[in-house]
């Protein structure tokens, strides 16, 4: 269970009015998962009381964390068998998640 900072119930809360759910995510439960849509974060707690993003976003499979991979025949989001295309608008929705999530946790443009 966590322990949250006034500064990181903050957070949390502009996380949770941006529409983000807590979820639990293999092999991550343990992890301060949130996802919104088909996207995905692993969060973590930083030691002067605000949050960081432990893994990159990504998109979910299946409830797990896919991986992007280029190929071919055109990029896909992959978790085990699962293949899913890296359509324009999973991209679209992967970045717009991505610069939601710099602003909310006030970090620089790039991830």
């Amino acid at each position: 269970m966590f322990e949250f900072t006034p500064q990181q119930m903050k957070v949390l809360e502009r996380l949770v009015a941006a529409g983000l759910r807590p979820i639990a995510i293999p092999p991550s439960e343990s992890a301060l998962c949130m996802h919104r849509g088909q996207c995905a974060v692993v969060l973590a707690q930083v030691d002067k009381g605000g949050l960081k993003i432990l893994a990159p976003p990504s998109i979910l499979i299946d409830g797990h964390f896919g991986v992007r991979l280029r190929l071919p025949a055109g990029d896909v989001f992959v978790w085990k068998q699962t293949k899913l295309p890296a359509t324009p608008e999973r991209l679209h929705e992967l970045d717009n998640f991505r610069k939601e999530l710099n602003e909310i946790l006030e970090l620089p443009a790039a991830i």
